[in-house]
């Protein structure tokens, strides 16, 4: 069948053609029923611009249910619950034979929806063939809804990983969408000494006061002074800057010590202007982090699972495949209140 969503002002549209499963599974894969997909501001930005994402990435946080299994896949078995996730460093590539695994090319091919083998579609679909290697089975001690929401957590947890954040660091996380909500969760379960939330909207930042965050302030002067204030003037050790907006760069710079760490989780769809200068003298160190690896995934279940990360209060919506258009209309919008919406193809 084929769904085709049209942007309400007519600038832009997007076709998801959705095949038929094939009557015999290729080998190495799986199909699986889709249980929950979330949207995410990757698939918010694919509608608007028409669908500039590869397929496979439109909808890619799912989770469902094992209902076919090819005859050469073990480990798997039919109704196992399971989620996306990209496969385990494959030991073949460029990068794993330099000794480079964890930025295995066919693991970041995966996670961009262009390796061999993706997928027709994403999870905002009744089912879908995935490799096998592309599926991880749910832990017993996470719901359904947990589960959808493993796949962003794996984002967050993998940059506060990269980070290398330490103990009792002094920690500024800059955005309470629902990356910056889940980064601040790994920081304080990391050891931060001390977290300051930067948000300008009201309802995220109760949002993150709901998740314990006590020093929770709207971005302007008084925030600046709190972040110098609680460091004796030098500035935050680690800012997790996670809003994406370009223009935000060098100012979240601007807050980091001398020698401290400017983590980048948001991805500006636009060029940054920055200080080169600046970052150069004060020795910043910056790290970029983009998607995960297989392992990401696990740390991720078990931080939901032992209660380090909550993340079911992120989910504000379910939806039907039938109202997609209207809920990416309304997320793109920037008037929204919901934070996680999850697609259920049952519906």
């Amino acid at each position: 069948m084929t769904i085709t969503y049209a942007h309400v002002d007519g600038l832009s549209s997007m076709t998801l053609s959705q095949e038929e499963p094939p009557a015999d599974l290729a080998p190495g894969t799986v199909e699986v029923a889709i249980t929950y997909c979330g949207i995410c501001a990757t698939d918010t930005h694919n509608y608007t611009s028409g669908g500039q994402v590869p397929p496979a990435v439109f909808g890619h946080e799912w989770t469902g249910t094992v209902s076919r299994v090819a005859d050469d896949v073990t480990g798997l078995h039919l109704g196992q619950r399971v989620l996306a996730c990209v496969g385990p460093a494959c030991g073949a590539c460029a990068m794993c034979r330099a000794g480079h695994a964890d930025h295995c090319d066919l693991a970041f091919a995966e996670a961009n929806g262009v390796a061999p083998g993706s997928p027709a579609h994403g999870g905002f679909a009744a089912s879908m063939v995935v490799p096998a290697r592309r599926v991880m089975p749910v832990l017993d001690a996470l719901s359904d809804v947990e589960a959808a929401l493993v796949e962003p957590t794996a984002v967050t947890f993998h940059a506060v990983k990269r980070t290398r954040q330490r103990l009792g660091a002094v920690v500024v996380v800059q955005g309470a969408g629902p990356i910056g909500l889940l980064a601040a969760q790994h920081a304080r379960h990391a050891g931060a000494g001390r977290l300051v939330v930067i948000e300008p909207n009201e309802s995220r930042r109760r949002a993150a006061e709901a998740l314990g965050f006590t020093e929770v302030l709207a971005p302007g002067d008084a925030a600046r002074e709190a972040v110098l204030a609680a460091t004796d003037g030098l500035g935050a050790d680690v800012l997790y800057e996670c809003t994406g907006v370009a223009a935000l760069l060098q100012p979240s710079a601007e807050l980091v010590r001398r020698g401290g760490t400017l983590s980048l989780l948001g991805f500006p769809m636009t060029d940054s202007t920055v200080s080169y200068g600046d970052w150069q003298v004060r020795e910043l160190t910056v790290v970029g982090s983009l998607a995960y690896n297989h392992e990401d995934f696990l740390g991720a279940q078990r931080a939901i699972a032992d209660g380090s990360v909550q993340v079911a209060g992120l989910h504000t919506g379910t939806i039907g495949l039938g109202d997609l258009q209207t809920m990416l209309d309304e997320l793109d919008s920037g008037e929204t209140t919901h934070a996680k919406v999850l697609v259920d193809p049952s519906r």
